[in-house]
């Protein structure tokens, strides 16, 4: 099972979780509405690259990065959408496009767009296209310890 590495870095810390499967999905809005869990709650996790290291971007998943609000929240850094071939073995444990949102497993910073803070939980893919894991928004906070920042457009 791909979500070893992140299920037990939250058992190890007591951290209260649910598993949810779903049939194979590979969009966060699918994932959403196959998982019945609100698409605002859903976080998709879209690999960038800031000032060439790269990095998280932690979103709504009905909503985009906004670059360019994301470089001015980042004092000028150069922000840009990272190339699948760049970061697929920085997850060894996942699969493409289903690495959940725990940059610091990883070595990587996080940014966590404001707009999950309004929720009490959040959900996340969990290393594979038909499992999440939800867990309370306050966990998720302490756990990773994102830079929360305003950069998220559209959707909602």
């Amino acid at each position: 099972m791909p979500a070893t590495k992140l299920k037990s870095f939250l058992d190890e810390r007591g951290v209260s979780y649910e598993t949810i499967r779903h049939s194979p999905t590979y969009t966060a809005q699918k994932t959403a509405a196959s998982a019945h869990v609100p698409g605002k709650e859903l976080a998709k996790t879209v690999m960038i690259r800031v000032d060439g290291r790269l990095a998280m971007a932690v979103l709504p998943a009905p909503m985009q990065v906004d670059f360019q609000r994301l470089s001015r929240a980042l004092e000028g850094a150069k922000v840009e959408l990272a190339d699948e071939g760049e970061f697929r073995a920085q997850f060894p444990d996942c699969e493409v496009g289903a690495m959940p949102p725990f940059g610091n497993l990883y070595d990587l910073a996080v940014y966590a767009d404001e707009h999950l803070t309004k929720d009490d939980q959040i959900a996340f893919n969990a290393c594979t296209h038909t499992e999440l894991i939800q867990l309370a928004y306050d966990d998720y906070v302490k756990l990773v310890e994102p830079t929360v920042l305003a950069f998220a457009a559209g959707g909602h």
